[in-house]
């Protein structure tokens, strides 16, 4: 852990929280065709992304199933072609495998992508005050979700947020983090599992290793939430993306629900989601899923005319999972 990271004090009451996401990674792309190469590669409007933003954006197969989902924004302008283009975060367990799989498609493309050694944090405001503070320390933050702002202490994006607190994804270099001191006195440390339980409640979908090539866009809401584009192009999986989208075959999409009791250890995601009622084949499968203050909340994969049914965990007997809504419609209009 950065020693700043280490000098931010547990516990501080009334401080906004920060929580350091070990389980992600930075990749950068650079080149002066790195934006137009991740254009063909990617389900976003890479070519077309506002300077002031970040969105999410699907990597897929030929078949249109989801590799990975990533987190992008454009790099500040740097000095010649191979400075960085553009950056993305994305899941820690299959950024190496990607990195691989992309750097085979570069070909004569002027593109170079890269794991960096920057560092990520989740950062909570529950309250007016505890924003005041941290804009004091750190300068105007984003208001608005997706929007991003470049300070002296990094890259800060307002981040979706279903309980009403003002979140952000908080990007800094060994530098910023050493010249960010004012902000130790803003924060209290924080592990990981309340920044991916309310990831879970705003409906993100991160693809991990242990659920990549099961699902299409669509099914884990990514068009819903600004991280499909179906103006851009080509790209691969991009018939199999489009066809469902413009036929309106969606017939399975992504919900959240908390596990009442009984959730088995370890990890849950690609466990099978069962309905009571019909327990001879499960009905959906979980994509992501986080433990947090005794209880359980997921993202999972289901049938649409399987909500909301008496749905289960692992099992046809197997823990409840009470369905709770989404901060956006996943029902067809």
């Amino acid at each position: 852990m950065h020693d700043f990271l280490a000098s931010i004090p547990s516990n501080a009451e009334g401080c906004a929280a920060c929580a350091p996401l070990d389980d992600f990674l930075v990749i950068s792309a650079s080149g002066a065709d790195a934006l137009t190469f991740l254009h063909g590669q990617l389900t976003q409007d890479v070519t077309g992304l506002p300077a002031d933003a970040a969105r999410l954006a699907g990597y897929c197969t030929a078949k249109g199933r989801l590799l990975a989902t990533l987190l992008m924004w454009r790099a500040a302008p740097g000095a010649g072609d191979e400075a960085p283009q553009l950056y993305a975060l994305l899941r820690q367990d299959l950024s190496q495998a990607l990195l691989k799989r992309l750097s085979m498609f570069v070909l004569r493309a002027k593109a170079k992508l890269a794991a960096t050694a920057l560092h990520a944090c989740g950062v909570r405001a529950a309250n007016d005050a505890q924003l005041a503070a941290l804009e004091a320390a750190a300068g105007p933050l984003p208001r608005q979700t997706w929007e991003r702002a470049e300070l002296p202490s990094g890259t800060w994006i307002a981040a979706p947020s279903a309980a009403g607190e003002r979140r952000w994804w908080w990007i800094a270099s060994d530098a910023q983090l050493a010249g960010a001191s004012a902000l130790a006195g803003a924060l209290t440390l924080t592990d990981a599992d309340a920044w991916r339980a309310a990831d879970l409640a705003a409906g993100i979908p991160w693809i991990g290793a242990a659920t990549q090539d099961l699902f299409i866009p669509q099914t884990v809401n990514l068009e819903l939430i600004q991280g499909v584009s179906f103006t851009k192009g080509c790209y691969p999986g991009q018939e199999v993306v489009a066809r469902s989208h413009y036929r309106g075959t969606v017939k399975r999409r992504m919900a959240y629900g908390r596990v009442e009791a009984g959730a088995q250890e370890g990890a849950l995601a690609n466990v099978d989601v069962y309905d009571a009622a019909q327990p001879d084949e499960p009905v959906g499968r979980v994509i992501d899923a986080a433990r947090h203050a005794g209880s359980v909340s997921a993202l999972f994969e289901i049938a649409l005319a399987a909500l909301p049914g008496d749905l289960r965990l692992g099992a046809a007997d197997g823990p409840r999972i009470a369905v709770a809504p989404l901060p956006y419609s996943i029902q067809p209009e």
